[in-house]
């Protein structure tokens, strides 16, 4: 069963790597490049702040601690999992496509940047009050570009992103459900 997940997870990553051009090269390195979502931060943090002025001098620390938690928890699990990233794969880094010569580290189960990204998605979705829909929206897009943008790099599988996923999901979830015990939106006070 596992070399069958195995299986499915390389041809979704050929499928998705393989579907390459110059206008998508270029898209989805600046989409996986950290410092380019600043604005969204920003948009993130101001909407927050909306929502909780004063009390989001708790939400800053929450947030800096839930990301740092993530990354360090994903790069040791790739440390002890040690499985391949697709580039570093022997049987197939000569047929992924590479674009910037970038790889990232050797190891890439599980992605810190899907963990990361959702746990920041749930955690700003569950902090935020219910009128706030919109910005649910442009969280779920947020972290489905990042997702695909590490798979059409090349610099994870399909399986290293959902895993990701499902982890931040969680280290997003525990943080707002702690943090919705100390504070609580304006609108709802």
């Amino acid at each position: 069963m596992l070399e069958i997940l195995r299986g499915i997870d390389t041809k979704l990553l050929l499928a998705i790597n393989g579907a390459h051009s110059p206008t998508l090269d270029f898209l989805f390195f600046w989409i996986s490049d950290r410092l380019i979502w600043i604005p969204f931060y920003c948009w993130l943090l101001y909407s927050l702040y909306r929502s909780y002025l004063k009390d989001t001098l708790w939400i800053l620390p929450a947030i800096a601690a839930m990301v740092a938690v993530s990354d360090q928890f994903s790069v040791l699990i790739k440390n002890n999992v040690a499985r391949l990233r697709p580039c570093h794969e022997p049987s197939i880094q000569n047929i992924v496509h590479l674009v910037n010569d970038y790889c990232g580290g050797q190891f890439g189960f599980f992605s810190s940047h899907a963990s990361n990204s959702m746990s920041l998605a749930v955690f700003v979705s569950m902090m935020l009050p219910a009128s706030q829909k919109a910005i649910r929206y442009q969280l779920l897009v947020f972290v489905l570009l990042i997702g695909y943008s590490r798979v059409y790099l090349g610099a994870h599988y399909p399986g290293d992103v959902i895993s990701g996923w499902i982890f931040g999901a969680f280290f997003g979830w525990i943080t707002a459900t702690l943090l919705k015990k100390k504070i609580s939106p304006i609108e709802t006070k």
